[in-house]
């Protein structure tokens, strides 16, 4: 069974974000770092964005 703990905390009793990572192996850190990455880039299913082309209209006489 899988059962997650909730705490509440008053806003000025809240444990500091940095302790908690801190206490996170540094492989759980680069993982949530790569998911945050690409929820900002808007990547989905592994695919990666490239480089959109840059057409010029060059009017030559």
């Amino acid at each position: 069974m899988d059962r997650k703990i909730v705490r509440k905390y008053r806003i000025d009793e809240a444990p500091s974000d940095f302790a908690y990572w801190q206490e996170q192996p540094f492989e759980r850190r680069l993982e949530a770092l790569e998911t945050i990455r690409r929820e900002y880039h808007g990547w989905q299913d592994d695919t990666q964005p490239r480089l959109q082309r840059v057409c010029r209209v060059v009017k030559r006489t």
